[in-house]
């Protein structure tokens, strides 16, 4: 049988694992190491079918039509929920955001069909320039990057990768929510810069709930030593097995609260 702690203590390291542990290390135990299966919840589906649908648009080079790329939102986001609801039909187990959980999975599809056109129709006006590699013409859309910052072995999918002036590109991350992540963007630039040899000057979030990009975030200070430092510190906690809780108000949403010893309601 597989050991738990030697899998986590090997694996490639992100943002997601890295913001996890940080908050409570007890969290990223159970989700990780005694994966504890979380309590599904309409938010993420609705981020995962938007993020499908306008990685599908802007791939096919923006051809498709609003209500093209909903349909693809309809398609995932119904797919993922059914999914769900096989694995957990008691709706009262399912997290939400101080609503049923029928009313929520309704109300995040009508919201995930409106922002999906909503993306469409922004792009149509303001035809942001999608960076293409100069060697493989391989465009910035969903790129799976990987690399070694600090001694530690780091990936992310960078949503998004926009042209700028001086061959430099801008990051930008899709958000369906409002929790926004400074350090995801600065990790995302060290990434950019040592997988793609391509300058990174700053990046932004565009953020579905309203329709719009946000003020761009500086990166031309943030330095591989400054991201690498957290990661060394994330990656010597999992080894070492510091699994310790840090109960508080996040305990309200966490989604594996249910097996945790230390839960606060």
């Amino acid at each position: 049988m597989e050991d738990g702690h030697a899998r986590v203590s090997n694996m490639t390291r992100s943002v997601s694992q890295l913001e996890q542990y940080e908050k409570c290390p007890k969290q990223y135990e159970l989700r990780r190491v005694e994966r504890v299966i979380p309590r599904p919840a309409a938010w993420s589906h609705q981020g995962t079918a938007f993020h499908s649908a306008i990685e599908m648009y802007e791939g096919g080079g923006r051809r498709l039509a609003a209500d093209q790329v909903a349909d693809r939102f309809h398609e995932d986001y119904t797919r993922l929920i059914n999914k769900s609801l096989t694995e957990e039909p008691d709706l009262d187990r399912w997290m939400t955001a101080g609503t049923d959980g029928q009313s929520d999975i309704e109300a995040r599809y009508v919201l995930g069909m409106e922002q999906a056109r909503a993306y469409v129709r922004w792009a149509e006006e303001h035809k942001p320039s999608i960076w293409k590699d100069p060697v493989t013409g391989t465009p910035g859309i969903e790129r799976h990057l990987t690399a070694d910052i600090g001694g530690v072995t780091v990936q992310g999918y960078v949503d998004q990768l926009l042209a700028r002036p001086a061959g430099s590109v801008r990051v930008r991350d899709l958000k369906t929510g409002s929790t926004k992540s400074k350090f995801q963007l600065q990790t995302y630039g060290v990434l950019v810069r040592k997988t793609l040899g391509v300058e990174v000057d700053d990046a932004d979030w565009y953020m579905a709930k309203t329709g719009k990009p946000s003020r761009p975030v500086d990166l031309t200070g943030v330095t591989e030593e400054e991201v690498g430092a957290r990661f060394v510190s994330m990656d010597q906690g999992v080894k070492a097995g510091k699994f310790s809780a840090t109960p508080g108000f996040h305990c309200r949403f966490c989604d594996v609260s249910h097996a945790c010893p230390s839960r606060r309601t």
